[in-house]
């Protein structure tokens, strides 16, 4: 496949349509809840499933780099969407634990959630999905390894 410009490949796209997600995202989530973004719903719903995260794990699964995830830790922390204590075993890390506060924005983002994907999944089948999935995974892995 030849490209006549670098915005016409695959890649710009792929990067288009996550920006264009996000921007979605934002738009609902701050009809719900006005003081949140994306990433730091995205922590909290990440936090739900799995209190152990350590922040280095928490900055690799929402793509960050650490101090951007101390940062937004501390913004949520502020808000009062999360407490972070010193962990009394291994004092190099932290306890990052969800607030009531939190609690609530987490309930009242599932729906926005569902709302989102939907939206942007609209007429597209499983089989479309699934093929989608495997073609990123393995543009992933080239880029790798």
């Amino acid at each position: 496949m030849t490209f006549n410009t670098p915005t016409s490949t695959i890649l710009y796209s792929i990067e288009e349509t996550i920006k264009a997600y996000r921007k979605l995202s934002a738009k609902n989530i701050a009809e719900v809840i006005p003081d949140i973004t994306v990433d730091q719903a995205l922590i909290l719903i990440i936090l739900n499933k799995n209190s152990n995260y350590t922040q280095v794990e928490l900055a690799d699964l929402v793509f960050k780099d650490y101090a951007s995830i101390t940062r937004i830790l501390k913004l949520m922390e502020d808000k009062d969407y999360l407490n972070k204590k010193t962990n009394t075993h291994d004092k190099r890390r932290s306890l990052v634990t969800i607030t009531e506060k939190g609690k609530k924005a987490i309930s009242l983002l599932d729906p926005v959630i569902q709302i989102n994907r939907n939206t942007a999944l609209k007429g597209i089948t499983d089989s479309e999905l699934t093929q989608l999935f495997d073609l990123l995974k393995k543009i992933t892995k080239n880029c790798t390894s």
